[in-house]
């Protein structure tokens, strides 16, 4: 049943998420840093994840940070193989070092 206006549907509700990316031994977008190469890094990144149209919305949107050349992953994807293949496509971007994969795969 489709969520009244206004309302976050079941499959659409990331609160637990959210809520788990507020910790302070999380990393999020807002301490993404602001190194022109980081900055670069990130854009060739999100550009390469996006122009992937065998991905879903989820994967489209994952949260991208690079700090340093490190690339970290987080976010909900349909599946396993989503979850692969965005880790893939950002270890092949000229200039990442290494990707830490912490994407979730949806359950419902």
């Amino acid at each position: 049943m489709p969520a009244a206006h206004g309302q976050a549907s079941p499959v659409a509700d990331n609160t637990l998420l959210n809520a788990r990316d507020k910790s302070a031994a999380s990393a999020t977008p807002q301490a993404q840093s602001n190194a022109g190469s980081d900055r670069k890094l990130l854009a060739a990144v999100r550009r390469t994840v996006v122009d992937d149209k065998s991905l879903s919305t989820s994967a489209h949107n994952v949260k991208i940070l690079v700090a340093n050349g490190v690339v970290t992953l987080r976010g909900p994807v349909n599946s396993d193989t989503e979850k692969s293949k965005i880790e893939a496509l950002a270890k092949q971007v000229a200039g990442v070092s290494s990707v830490n994969n912490s994407l979730d795969i949806k359950t419902h």
